[in-house]
Formats: structure tokens, sequence, C-alpha cells
């Protein structure tokens, strides 16, 4: 009876993102591809001196993305260095310099990492002008990365690739404005608040006084969740009544998180005209997100941990309302999705339990991933596949009609090092300097031992995959964690999205190659079990020793 909830809830996710498949990947593919824009939008190129007819280079492109989010972070960081004489500050002090750094790179990047509490650290300006403003532009701007590397596969012999800024405006305006209002208000309807009454003394039951803090939190809950961005209003998150009040609203936002992600396949095949194509991609998603999350299921249901046996279940640090099922479910979603909203503390699951999470973003985000990071990060890993499986047959490789020479099969290979490279060197940097090894182990580290390490571990493994959950019981609101973690992001964000515009770049050069018998049809279940299997040999191979010095040896104990 333990595993029917599991069953009924996935089912019904399963449902409801199959009936939007069709509808909402479409209607992406066009938002991207219509031929007109709105008039607000010619107002809007007018005013920023775009000219919306004229295509972009990839190196023009990126310089687009890299300025864009630059003015992004400087503008984030001042207005919360000026928050205290901003209008509805709440009478709260401007966050420090590194503290503030720290979060301006975290939305900017849709990492939405929070080194902080943010009731009791930001106010209603900066929370709106600021991060919610990000949230929207840092989701669009991974969107358009993804509708790139796309165009790149269907383009034949161009010299460019779109434009950032049609993408950008298209893309907040056409796609995410809307259905954050429409997900607004049927979160209001739940019972998630909108206001701006700021803070409400209250007697608590033992007779205290307790400030309650008010808020706009169903307008940024919406898009916290629909931009697989993540950041928290209250610092409980997703398992602040005030953010997720009942079962059914937890389950809307599973859905939120999940739905554009996994609709993105459907928008991939129908702008190369083949909907097999996306049908490929969605089954290697839908296989890794099933075993992942199945597995965190099963490991928290069993309990292992002698206060788990105690107790009768793994019930510390999951909330009630949501039961171990709707905790494993939006735990596995989160960092699945690089959206990093949680529900429950993962510090608090058991070892080999807490290790899912952990693995999930070490996977890439990839089953589903974040709205349009994760849709170029399976296909970087398709052309992976793709090469390995020609090594294999003694051909050249091929991709959708596009050959993958030296100059992609790079590009796609470094990409694939970037995360892992800042994950390892970030952890061993934090225990191999003796400055830095005393501070953490110090301040930060609540938990001596293999499961300190393990949050660690967490933490540059969800700053560097811009995931942005945080495994709890460690400090980051420190110099070296707001700057490394910091610097973490922007190489985890900024490097890959360089590397996947120039790859696009690359194949939009291309003419297509015409197939023949020797090539690799990448529509069918073959090539899916291959790409599955590739990505989870070359996680493996990555990780697994550093797995074995925190979350496996604690789980063998």
């Amino acid at each position: 009876m333990a595993w029917l909830p599991a069953v009924l809830t996935l089912a019904t996710l399963a449902l409801i993102l199959a009936a939007a498949y069709r509808p909402l990947g479409d209607y992406m593919a066009w938002v991207y591809s219509a031929p007109k824009d709105a008039r607000a939008e010619r107002g809007l190129y007018r005013l920023i001196g775009v000219d919306p007819a004229s295509g972009q280079t990839w190196q023009a492109y990126a310089r687009s993305v890299l300025a864009f989010s630059a003015i992004g972070v400087l503008a984030v960081y001042g207005l919360q260095r000026v928050q205290q004489w901003l209008p509805w500050s709440l009478g709260l002090p401007a966050p420090s310099e590194a503290l503030s750094f720290n979060t301006a790179v975290s939305f900017v990047t849709n990492t939405n990492w929070q080194s902080y509490s943010p009731e009791a650290t930001l106010g209603y300006t900066v929370q709106v002008a600021a991060l919610a403003v990000q949230n929207f532009v840092s989701a669009a701007v991974g969107l358009a990365v993804a509708v790139a590397l796309v165009r790149g596969l269907a383009f034949r012999r161009s010299g460019t690739i779109g434009n950032f800024w049609v993408d950008l405006t298209r893309g907040t305006l056409r796609l995410l404005l809307p259905l954050s209002v429409i997900a607004a208000i049927v979160l209001l309807a739940g019972g998630v608040i909108q206001n701006v009454a700021g803070f409400t003394d209250v007697t608590t039951v033992a007779g205290a006084t307790q400030s309650i803090p008010g808020g706009p939190v169903a307008s940024q809950e919406a898009i916290k969740l629909l931009g697989t961005n993540g950041g928290g209003f209250f610092n409980a998150n997703s398992a602040h009544p005030f953010e997720n009040p009942t079962g059914w609203t937890n389950l809307f936002e599973i859905v939120l998180m999940l739905i554009i992600p996994f609709s993105l396949p459907r928008t991939f095949g129908t702008m190369l005209g083949s909907a097999r194509q996306g049908y490929a991609i969605l089954g290697a998603m839908g296989v890794l997100f099933l075993a992942s999350t199945l597995a965190l299921t099963a490991f928290e249901l069993a309990g292992r941990g002698t206060a788990p046996q105690l107790a009768g279940a793994a019930m510390e640090g999951k909330d009630v309302r949501f039961g171990i099922v709707g905790s494993t479910i939006f735990g596995s979603t989160s960092t699945l999705t690089s959206t990093g909203a949680v529900n429950s503390m993962h510090d608090s699951y058991t070892a080999l339990g807490g290790m899912m999470p952990m693995l999930n973003m070490m996977l890439g985000e990839l089953a589903p991933g974040g709205v349009g990071s994760g849709l170029y990060g399976i296909l970087v890993m398709a052309v992976i596949a793709v090469f390995i499986a020609g090594l294999l047959v003694g051909r050249t490789p091929e991709y959708l009609g596009k050959k993958i020479g030296p100059r992609e099969i790079k590009l796609a290979s470094i990409y694939i090092l970037v995360t892992p490279i800042l994950v390892l060197s970030g952890t061993a940097l934090s225990f191999a300097i003796p400055g830095v090894r005393e501070d953490v182990t110090s301040t930060s580290i609540w938990n001596p031992g293999i499961h300190g390490f393990s949050e660690v571990l967490y933490a540059f493994t969800s700053a560097a995959n811009n995931n942005g959950s945080a495994f709890a019981g460690l400090t980051a609101n420190t110099p070296w964690f707001n700057t490394a973690l910091g610097v973490a992001m922007l190489l985890g964000r900024f490097l890959p999205i360089v590397l996947v515009l120039a790859l696009a770049g690359s194949f939009a050069a291309q003419d297509k190659v015409p197939a023949t018998a020797g090539t690799l049809p990448t529509h069918r279940p073959l090539f899916v079990g291959l790409l599955v299997g590739v990505i989870v040999i070359v996680t493996a191979l990555t990780y697994f020793p550093v797995l074995a010095l925190g979350p496996l040896a604690e789980g063998l104990i």
C-alpha cells in the first residue's frame, strides 16, 4: 500500500503532461518561428535599437547573451545595495557586498541559490523588481539558447542562428508571462498569499508573540516553478504553507516544474519537421526521470538507518501534509529540472536517499532538465552518443543530417567537462586550502564527518549545475562560499551556453547529408537506450569516486 500513492501520483503527472505535450510544444515552436511581431514587441525593438528581421551569427548571439546577463547582475546587485532607501524595504538593511554578489549571480544564472533567509533579508521592491524579473528573463535566456541550437540543426548553409533579442522578448511575453498569470491565479485559489502587508504580529497558542511575514508570493511562486528557477519567497521554500498550502497545490507545483521542459522535445521535433525525433528525446528524458524518482522513493520508503527505524518511517525533515511520496516526487522533480525548489529537507533524507537529488544534478539535469537548458543539454549528449555509435561501426557519425567532425565533438566534450571540473575543484579547494578548511569545518559545517562532506559536495553540485537547492545543514553565507559558489554559478551557466551556441553555429553552416543504409536511426528505441546509457556511464565515471567518499560511504555504515 505504501507504493499506491506514488503510482497514482506518477500516473496523474503522466496524463497531465501527455495532454499538454503536443499543444504546448507546438505553441512554443510557433512562438519562436512566427514571421510577424506583435505591436508591443515592435515598439520594444525600436526602443532598444534592434532589427528583428536581422539574424545573428553564433558569436553575436553569444555576445548578446553575455552582455544582457552582465547588465542583469549589475542591476540586481545595485538594487540590493540600496535596499534601505527603496519603498517597501520593510526597514531591512542592505545585504553585504559578498551576499549581494552571490544573490545577483544566482538569479541571473537561473540558479536561485539563497545563502540567506529571504523574508528577513530582502524587502518587497528587491523581491519583485530584481528577483522576480530575473526569474522571467533568465528562463527566457535558457529557452533562447535551446532554440538557437535547434535552428542550427535545422538550418542549411546558414551563417546565422536567429536573433537573441527577438527570442528573449518572445519567450518572455508570449510564453512565460501568460502562463505565469494563469498559474498565479490557480495558486491564489489554492491558498498561496499575495499581498504587501509586511509583518503581522500575532499571539501564539503558548502566549508568545510571533511576526508573520506577508508578501507578493503567488506571482513569484508561479514563475519560480515555470521558469525552473526555484528561489523561495520564504526560507522554508515550498514547505512553507504560504507557498504550498495543500496536497493538490503540491501536485500542481510539480506540474509547473515539468510542463515546459517535457514539452520542449515536441518543439524540437516540430521545428525540425520530424515528430519522431522529439519522441526519442522525450523517451530518454522519461526513462531517466522515472528511474530516478522510483529509486529515491524506494530509499525513503525503506527508511534505512537507526533514526527512521526507531521512528517507524523516514519522516524527518518532511511535512506531514505531503508525506514521503509527495516529498520524494517533488524533490526528484526539482533536482531533475534545475528548479531547486524544495518541500522537504534533503539533508534529512536517508543516506542513499540524499544521494539521489545529488545524482540527479550530476546527470546534468537532463530529465527533463531546466527550461531550455535541459533540451540543449540532452542534445549535446545525443551528439556524444551518435559519435560513439559511429566509432563502433566505423562510420563518420551524423546527427539529423549533420556531420559530427573534430570541431563538433571537441565542443561537446568540453561541454560535458565544465560542470564536473567546477564541482570537484570547488569541493576539493574547500578542504585543501588551510584557512578555508578551518572556516568551512568550524563555521559552515554543522554535521562533521562524512555527512558534512556531502553537504559541501551538494552545494557545489547545485551551484555549478544552476540548480539552487541546498542540502541544508550548511551555513553558506560566508565570504568563501558566497564567492566560490558565485563563481561556480557564473561559469557553470555561461561557459556551456557559449559552447552550445558555437555548436549551433557549426551545425547551421553545414548542408544536410542524405541518409543512407548505414545512417544510425536516431528516432528508435535502440538510440534511446544508447543515449540513456551514455548519460549514465559518463556520470558514473565522473562522479563515482567522490560519491564513494560521501553518501555511498554513509549509506554503507
